[in-house]
């Protein structure tokens, strides 16, 4: 028993696990009730099941791109165009559908496959621009984040351009959960989740990224193809944008050059909340997940106890300095720990 709570203890989810379980305490102590007008009982005004669930859906739109980003960040670098290839994706799903007037289920197969391939389309650009200027990823993905947004500004011409009803209808399913209730988008962001643990945890290529993010110079001494990984992690970041961008504009009905603006903040955040190491070789699927229901966590407490919506941001920054703090602190002992066993 012992033992067990020892791994426990020192699982690199735990804290963050922790953290999530004593705001939820705060949050339910804090945000009052209300007479529910249906039943007539008194409900919790954060501990119900409608707010759980819109802060999973909150969630789930950036989780879904901070575990595409998780995989750039194991292998030390940076992605800032995450938001921007999610409007591009949305922005020309939505044109393609309206030029091409799809109904029924071959628009939603259509819709899936234009968003997941302008992501994958974007992502493997930067990738290839990452190596072949040999400039830093923030620069590359910097310039990136303008352009992309830039050509979904310009080919929907600033408006908002509507979905058809058969993604919508996709994407606010019940899968049999009941009337009012829209599980698809959480679905999705576990499924990802999932997906993305076992790419690192249980394939060759997810741990080839850990070992390029832990030591890039000995892997290529090693062979392994460095320029052929990194642009394939950088596509599968633009896959994962992609992906929410569907989700996303699909839940909502419709998609423009303004949506997912300031997400490169929330991703980032949920990616280095959720464990990450900023010196790469470190990082898990599900810690991205984690981190990422934290901040939609944090925004919902904001209107919870009703303060001020401008602290958003400074919350979320300072939860970033906090956990970058953390994170070389960890490095830090870890490397004492390292060099104590050398000694011995």
């Amino acid at each position: 028993m012992s033992g067990r709570l020892a791994v426990l203890l020192k699982s690199p989810l735990f804290g963050i696990v922790v953290v999530i379980v004593l705001l939820s305490v705060v949050l339910t102590l804090f945000a009052g009730t209300h007479v529910d007008r249906t039943t007539g009982a008194t409900v919790n005004n954060f501990l119900n099941a409608n707010t759980l669930l819109q802060i999973a859906t909150d969630a789930s739109f950036f989780a879904i791109m901070a575990i595409g980003a998780t995989l750039v960040m194991v292998l030390r670098g940076i992605d800032l165009s995450v938001g921007s290839v999610y409007a591009l994706a949305g922005v020309a799903m939505a044109l393609v559908l309206r030029n091409t007037e799809s109904t029924g289920p071959a628009a939603v197969l259509v819709g899936l496959t234009i968003a997941v391939a302008v992501g994958l389309g974007c992502g493997l650009l930067n990738g290839s621009l990452i190596c072949a200027l040999g400039v830093h990823p923030f620069v590359v993905t910097l310039g990136a984040m303008w352009v992309y947004r830039g050509i979904a500004f310009v080919s929907s011409r600033a408006e908002s351009v509507l979905l058809p009803e058969p993604l919508t209808q996709v994407a606010k399913s019940s899968l049999g959960f009941g009337t009012g209730v829209t599980p698809v988008p959480l679905v999705t962001m576990l499924a990802i989740a999932a997906l993305g643990s076992i790419y690192l945890k249980r394939t060759a290529p997810g741990r080839r990224i850990f070992a390029v993010g832990g030591n890039s110079l000995a892997c290529r001494y090693s062979g392994l193809p460095i320029t052929r990984i990194l642009v394939g992690v950088y596509g599968l970041a633009g896959l994962a944008a992609g992906l929410a961008a569907f989700v996303g504009n699909s839940y909502y009905g419709s998609a423009s050059s303004g949506d997912a603006a300031g997400y490169e903040l929330y991703v980032i955040a949920s990616a280095v909340v959720g464990g990450v190491s900023l010196s790469g070789g470190r990082g898990t699927a599900w810690g991205a997940l984690l981190g990422a229901f934290l901040i939609a966590l944090m925004r919902q407490s904001i209107r919870t106890l009703h303060f001020d919506q401008n602290y958003e941001q400074i919350v979320i920054g300072c939860a970033i300095v906090l956990a970058v703090a953390l994170d070389r602190w960890s490095t830090m002992l870890r490397d004492r720990g390292r060099r104590e066993s050398a000694a011995q």
